[in-house]
């Protein structure tokens, strides 16, 4: 038995950490699917089950807990960025920008309310207490990366006298979840929400119209396109479609853009959804023309779907490749990450998209073995571009920025450089050859496995006075102030988004959980609504809100805790 009692005693020993760790988390893991009311706490609860183990002993070398904790941190944020990178800088466009100052307002009135209760519930005087009123701001709004960017900082300016504010975080976290989502029910009450009316104005201004692929059949019935070609429609409309197949006298024609077209041509039109109204009324009524399959049939016609794995497509639009012109097939529609677009001329393509090509079966196999269509391909993560990311974020995060106003020169820390380097490779990878493309299942377990590994040595490190903080020290008042920090701008926000900018409900609740990255809200909101606002909603503002999330926790820090 002197082998078993050594595997969980001797701290010294690789085993006994690798069982420290495993032990943890699958506990954690296990514990966090409990659901109490509707709500569980995820996978968080892993930090809970460090604490727990520290508390009780079960430790390893404090160097190898911080190189753990700093390794998981750097790939959960890089992960996140990866992720959130090809939508960044679009999430800023038309009501994506509302709904990102909202979300921005939010977060600087999260930070307000946390210095507020600092001032008038703690001694200014006890160096401790305002880091761990960082831990608890980032408890009482769920967002982990943001209490590893603060702890990063605290630690580059305090050392080893760096206080645990992972216990503020833990005491702040479970109201946090259950706050983030009562307050966004309030918010329904002071604004007078009726939920149906909500479902109904969403089904009258369905999403983003602009995107989604429109498919009809066309009789060419304006006399002035009569001797003109596909390409000069374009230019009269100024409006995107593609005509995949032309049916003229019961001949069908694949036509190319200096195809000329005839009153009387039946045209099978490609556009998206805003512009169907456009396209119709220029060209002619919408008709009906059983003839085009049996056509299609003769002509050896196919349409077929082709994934897009050649890394040196990544980025280039349809209007660069020419499918028309040079390999004499269309392009209709994309599909991405399970959405279907519309194939604009300007749309940068992705390795992993799923394209519609309309051709004959010569041409489509030819653009098939442009494209790629290697699906295994997708199976591989491109490991190379994650860690030769994860380099480039270390070095940019290292570099010192020394300002006279600042006692200690800035730096973007383990947290931010690795977090602003995937969002520029993830959006501009492309340009310098680096393919980005990972499956989301991929992307997911990455990314969870850096979140367990930090959370796990969060808990472990800060186990060991947890109990005592919780007890005797101000671990009731970390509650209580953490319950505030996230419920005041949460009302304030909320009832604004809906008084002055009218947003729709189930948008808001998007929004809100987006702005305080806590994925229980979202699924709360998607599980209240029968359409993807709250997803669209989430998604406009969550990559936003997670950079100034653990900016600003760095930025408190480097100017208040220093």
């Amino acid at each position: 038995m002197d082998w078993l009692i050594n595997l969980f005693t001797n701290t010294e020993s690789m085993a006994h950490i690798a069982m420290l760790y495993a032990v943890v988390i699958a506990v954690g893991v296990y514990l966090g699917k409990i659901k109490i009311g509707g709500i569980s706490l995820g996978v968080t609860f892993v930090l809970f089950a460090g604490i727990l183990a520290g508390h009780l002993g079960f430790t390893a070398p404090t160097p190898t807990i911080s190189f753990v904790q700093d390794f998981g941190l750097i790939l959960f944020v890089f992960m996140i960025g990866l992720q959130v990178g090809p939508g960044f800088f679009s999430s800023f466009k038309e009501g994506g920008l509302t709904l990102n100052l909202l979300a921005t307002s939010l977060i600087i009135l999260n930070i307000a309310v946390m210095f507020g209760c600092y001032f008038a519930f703690f001694d200014t005087s006890n160096p401790q207490n305002l880091p761990m009123m960082v831990g608890t701001l980032y408890g009482a709004v769920t967002n982990t990366p943001g209490l590893g960017a603060a702890q990063e900082a605290l630690l580059s300016i305090m050392g080893d006298n760096t206080p645990a504010i992972a216990n503020g975080y833990a005491c702040a976290y479970p109201l946090g979840v259950v706050g983030i989502i009562g307050a966004t029910i309030l918010v329904r009450y002071i604004c007078r929400i009726k939920m149906a009316e909500e479902e109904k104005e969403l089904e009258s201004h369905e999403s983003d119209l602009k995107q989604i692929p429109h498919l009809m059949h066309l009789l060419v019935q304006n006399q002035f396109l009569a001797g003109h070609t596909i390409l000069e429609l374009h230019d009269f409309m100024r409006r995107d479609f593609v005509c995949s197949r032309i049916l003229r006298n019961g001949e069908l024609i694949f036509p190319k853009s200096s195809t000329t077209l005839e009153l009387g041509d039946k045209l099978f039109v490609v556009c998206s959804e805003a512009d169907k109204d456009a396209v119709q009324a220029f060209i002619g009524i919408e008709t009906i023309v059983p003839e085009f399959a049996e056509q299609e049939k003769n002509k050896q016609l196919v349409s077929r779907r082709i994934v897009i794995t050649k890394p040196e497509i990544n980025g280039k639009t349809p209007a660069k490749l020419h499918f028309a012109s040079i390999y004499g097939v269309n392009l209709t529609r994309v599909t991405r990450q399970g959405m279907e677009i519309f194939a604009r001329q300007d749309l940068p393509l992705q390795v992993g998209d799923r394209v519609m090509v309309v051709g004959d079966e010569v041409s489509v196999n030819r653009v098939s073995s442009v494209l790629g269509n290697a699906v295994k391909r997708l199976d591989n993560p491109n490991i190379a571009t994650i860690f030769i990311g994860i380099i480039l974020g270390i070095i940019l995060g290292s570099i010192p920025f020394a300002f006279d106003w600042i006692p200690v020169p800035l730096k973007l820390g383990l947290a931010g450089g690795p977090l602003i380097v995937a969002i520029l490779i993830g959006r501009y990878g492309y340009k310098v050859h680096l393919v980005t493309y990972t499956t989301t299942s991929a992307n997911f377990m990455l990314r969870e496995i850096g979140l367990v590994l930090f959370l796990a040595s969060v808990g472990i490190k800060a186990g060991a006075n947890f109990v005592d903080t919780v007890i005797n020290g101000d671990g009731l008042l970390y509650v209580g102030t953490g319950f505030l920090i996230t419920t005041l701008p949460i009302l304030i926000v909320g009832t604004i988004a809906r008084k002055k900018y009218n947003f729709n409900y189930f948008s808001i609740m998007g929004m809100l959980a987006g702005a305080t990255t806590d994925p229980p809200a979202l699924a709360f909101a998607n599980a209240s609504c029968s359409k993807d606002a709250p997803s669209i909603g989430y998604s406009t503002v969550y990559p936003l809100s997670m950079f100034l999330r653990i900016f600003t926790a760095q930025m408190i820090v480097l100017f208040f805790c220093s």
